[in-house]
């Protein structure tokens, strides 16, 4: 989904990020616009839910996330239908049958310390009335979430996450996990159908025996026990599944049905706590977290026993990264409903990071895309959580600074809630003399020209537009799915041409010399074929994915679509000032800016011309064919989970027919499509006389057959 350079630069931006949330009231300029967070969430959804290889820890990710939530809720007209605060989750892998869980899998909200415990269980008081409330404690499992379906006894389906709503269907490889009965007597319950969630997980010591397998098998390990599981899930080999000894820890009931009356089975009362649900799942043969849970009344007891769960968490055979906390009553958790988001009878601890010493033996200086200069460290590889590190990203000199580095230091590093790793601190006291100062570099480690920090950022950044590793990865960015999408041209094959000269620049892309490719190790006549008609294809792209290719500055998917909504032709944007280009939605004075500069480079224009000379289109076709339909100048928005289209389907037909698509609910809406299970939108439509609220069925009317 994300290519090795569009990553590279979204890595950036999170540093950038982070170092502004971090900053707290010290910061005052924001290091993008808003869009830039977004597409920062989207980046690091994927990595965590599709790759199971996240590049922060879950405590930076809330960070980030609660900072954008805090943006739009200050400024509503700021949420867009697309925004990670309004959905659950991210992508999916395409392998495996989707099927639709049967309640959302949510998130939970997040708590790294007591205070912000403490604040969860008075709204959970003020809400349900009571003086003191009884929780249920329970281990937080480092694994792979899946969802189990049993029918009639018997199991039916199981299913990983993927993005909440939607996961891959993976029953025959759960069946092959031993912890998982094939059959449960649920009726014995009156239950007729139930879905169970829970988690994958391989222990520490099956962990060990399989990595040193492959060890001996000349096959990189994994990372840690929980790659391994999530892994293991989307293989299709079944019997590997089954050498792997998978476990599963089943810990939510999230949906059950009754017997019919009539049915003469056997009836006893479903339980009515949380507690009371996993002695269920125990007695029929899950291997529920019933032993590790416990039953307390009141925050103070949860604190105790989430300190006492901590202290031994390293004795434990399979890896927890903290404790979960429930409203143990479920007609309580039925009061208390839930957010888009998250339930709000849960709340998830996390414990304190892991830490362990190394030392700083070298620097290393990446150039992005955009010219920003990042430092990486070389430290000598230790083990920190399971995971072995060798590489720690350390955001811009100012850090270097601030941390107090040199080469050779003894340093303190930490897997930030279990993920990425920082420096925490150096030891200066145990310098010998020996140690050497970092030198940030004047110049371009590529190109050499000099290098400048703009104004209020604290990047250093090449200017040089022609410079190799700025060029390389700008191609790699428009190539990329998000962009053009032109299949079969990864990073590899741009790396390839244009070391060999094939490929200098954007345009070059539909100018190569296939003859000479053809002479290249592994390009036969059905790879070259493919490529070209990749390339062909590409060329007539939407007008939006164009603008995102060109990897204008702070520019990210949805504000690309809404600059190409504003013209018939790309060039178009050569007589728009800045205050124009402020005027339209999430676009502000950073990204104004940005965007005219861009096209009063005559480099850039020359490009564009290049491009549309090779048969590329610049026009917005859409917009040409469509701006006038019987939709023409009403604004839409929708909510909740719609029964006949998807949402993507349904913004689609708007546009068709001259409408827009805009992200929050304000003035300046015309209509909010309410769909099952709507939220605050809803609400907040509701206190606007203007906005008209329409269902889906009123929706489909409205467009022409």
């Amino acid at each position: 989904m994300y290519q090795s350079a569009e990553s590279k630069e979204l890595q950036q931006q999170t540093i950038d990020w982070l170092s502004f949330v971090t900053a707290g009231e010290s910061a005052t300029t924001l290091p993008g616009d808003v869009e830039s967070l977004r597409d920062i969430l989207r980046f690091h959804e994927y990595r965590y839910y599709v790759q199971n290889d996240p590049l922060i820890s879950d405590s930076e990710y809330d960070g980030l996330y609660k900072f954008l939530e805090g943006l739009e809720k200050k400024d509503p007209s700021l949420i867009t239908v697309d925004s990670p605060t309004q959905r659950v989750g991210a992508g999916l892998v395409s392998e495996f049958l989707k099927v639709e869980h049967l309640v959302p899998m949510l998130s939970l909200e997040n708590s790294y310390n007591e205070a912000d415990l403490i604040d969860w269980d008075r709204k959970v008081r003020d809400l349900s009335k009571l003086p003191a409330v009884e929780y249920c404690v329970e281990p937080k499992f480092d694994g792979a979430s899946i969802s189990l379906v049993y029918d009639n006894d018997r199991i039916f389906r199981s299913a990983t996450r993927g993005d909440g709503v939607v996961g891959d269907e993976i029953t025959l490889n759960t069946k092959q996990i031993k912890s998982v009965p094939l059959g449960a007597k649920f009726s014995r319950y009156g239950i007729d159908q139930v879905e169970i969630r829970g988690e994958v997980l391989i222990n520490k010591k099956n962990f060990k025996a399989y990595n040193d397998k492959l060890v001996e098998e000349g096959i990189p390990p994994f990372a840690n026990p929980r790659n391994s599981a999530a892994g293991s899930l989307r293989i299709k080999d079944t019997a590997e599944v089954s050498r792997r000894n998978l476990e599963v820890f089943l810990y939510h009931v999230s949906y059950l049905s009754a017997i019919p009356t009539s049915s003469s089975a056997t009836k006893n009362d479903t339980p009515q706590t949380h507690s009371g649900m996993l002695e269920m799942l125990w007695d029929l043969g899950f291997r529920s977290p019933k032993k590790e849970m416990k039953v307390v009344l009141g925050i103070g007891q949860v604190m105790e026993y989430v300190a006492e769960f901590e202290s031994k968490r390293d004795e434990l055979p399979y890896e927890i990264d903290g404790m979960v906390i429930k409203v143990n009553d479920l007609h309580l958790q039925d009061r208390l409903g839930m957010t888009s988001h998250h339930p709000r009878w849960a709340m998830a601890y996390k414990f304190k990071a892991r830490q362990a010493s190394s030392k700083l033996i070298g620097i290393e200086f990446q150039v992005g895309r955009t010219g920003a200069v990042t430092p990486v460290a070389k430290i000598a590889p230790v083990a920190v959580g399971g995971v072995t590190v060798g590489s720690i990203s350390i955001h811009n000199e100012d850090y270097i600074r601030e941390k107090d580095l040199m080469i050779g230091d003894a340093i303190l590093i930490e897997r930030s809630g279990d993920v990425i790793p920082q420096i925490v601190k150096s030891f200066p006291d145990l310098r010998t003399g020996a140690e050497t100062v970092i030198k940030f570099p004047t110049h371009c480690p590529v190109c050499n020209d000099q290098l400048v920090k703009p104004t209020g950022e604290a990047v250093w950044r090449c200017l040089n537009i022609s410079c190799r590793a700025q060029v390389v990865e700008r191609i790699i960015h428009f190539v990329s799915k998000d962009a053009m999408d032109i299949k079969s041209f990864g990073d590899a094959n741009v790396r390839k041409f244009f070391d060999l000269g094939l490929l200098k620049d954007i345009p070059g892309i539909y100018d190569l010399d296939f003859e000479a490719i053809a002479k290249l190790e592994g390009f036969g006549k059905k790879s070259i074929d493919n490529l070209t008609a990749a390339i062909e294809q590409s060329k007539g792209q939407p007008l939006h994915r164009l603008i995102y290719g060109l990897g204008i500055r702070y520019v990210g998917e949805t504000t690309a679509k809404t600059l190409a909504n504003a013209v018939n032709h790309v060039f178009d944007f050569k007589d728009f000032t800045e205050d124009a280009l402020k005027n339209m939605e999430d676009v502000g004075t950073k990204v104004a800016g940005s965007i005219y500069r861009f096209f009063r480079d005559e480099d850039n224009l020359e490009m564009l011309a290049k491009l549309e000379a090779s048969g590329v289109s610049l026009k917005n076709q859409k917009r040409q064919v469509t701006g006038m339909g019987n939709l023409n100048g009403q604004t839409f928005l929708f909510t909740g989970t719609l029964a006949q289209l998807k949402r993507t389907q349904a913004e689609e037909m708007v546009e068709q027919h001259g409408g827009k698509i805009i992200g929050g609910v304000s003035s300046k809406l015309n209509y909010l499509v309410v769909g099952a299970d709507a939220g605050s939108k809803l609400e907040k439509a509701k206190k606007i006389q203007s906005i008209k609220i329409i269902n889906e069925e009123d929706f489909i009317k409205m467009i022409p057959s």
